[in-house]
């Protein structure tokens, strides 16, 4: 699919890496370096709000860089230079850990997710319910179906897991489009150029070009759980925005985009 490569292609310069060098908090002007996030692509439009929020009331600017957890995992274990990961899953921060490359006494499970099927919004296609045995196949016809990549993108992993525990992965493997992450699985279907998609529930709620067709049981897949934690050599002012992120105003960004916030948030 031609099409569908240049899509995920051009995707993929969108959610390049920022690199930003690391020597002491200030820059050469006195200033506070900025923070730099590695978190999971569907958290882009929560986390910028978060981000925005935090260096209103601190000063302190955050550079936050999006991508597949994988990726951003697999940079940060070959040094890049982040401050703090955020994760679409436990199996990469636990990766991150076991190659000491996080601080395992930050981390928390911060963020919940559901994960669900979309088709773009003028699709003829209602909503549908869920279940053993589901017909996905029938349902896409003779398109695919766009799904994160599902040998190591999180929502990727979530979407095989429900579909073996549905017992249709046979059947809807050979129709899966996969993609890098989860937003370019998004637009692949917003675009219409796949008639159905597996993503979160955040992610389709911030893209008017597609609806929500049906949910898949939380029963059908593990968890879908955000932890966040400071990186090995995270800067001293990384704590800081660790905690805001656990802070009631953080909460109050991140439900109104429809995440659940997993912890006590505090004051």
């Amino acid at each position: 699919m031609p099409a569908q490569k240049s899509i995920i292609a051009a995707l993929a310069a969108i959610f390049t890496i920022v690199a930003v060098p690391f020597s002491s908090p200030l820059d050469a002007a006195g200033q506070l370096q900025p923070i730099l996030v590695f978190a999971a692509a569907s958290m882009k439009n929560a986390l910028d709000d978060v981000d925005a929020a935090f260096s209103k009331k601190t000063g302190i600017k955050v550079v936050a860089s999006y991508a597949a957890s994988s990726t951003l995992m697999k940079q940060i274990a070959q040094d890049a230079p982040a401050d703090v990961f955020v994760s679409a899953d436990l199996k990469w921060m636990r990766y991150g850990i076991e190659h000491h490359v996080i601080k395992k006494d930050t981390r928390v499970n911060l963020l919940g997710n559901e994960l669900v099927l979309i088709a773009p919004k003028n699709a003829k296609i209602g909503k549908v319910r869920i279940a053993q045995g589901f017909d996905l196949t029938a349902l896409a016809g003779q398109g695919r179906i766009a799904v994160g990549d599902v040998r190591a993108v999180p929502a990727g992993l979530y979407a095989k897991a429900a579909l073996e525990k549905l017992g249709i992965w046979a059947a809807a493997e050979p129709k899966l489009a996969m993609a890098e992450n989860v937003r370019a699985a998004l637009i692949l279907v917003a675009r219409s150029e796949a008639p159905l998609g597996i993503v979160y529930a955040t992610d389709a709620k911030i893209e008017p070009a597609v609806k929500i067709v049906g949910v898949f049981p939380e029963s059908s897949h593990p968890p879908i759980i955000y932890p966040a934690a400071l990186t090995a050599h995270a800067k001293p002012d990384a704590a800081q925005y660790l905690a805001f992120l656990r802070s009631q105003a953080a909460k109050s960004i991140f439900t109104r985009y429809s995440f659940r916030f997993l912890i006590k948030a505090a004051s």
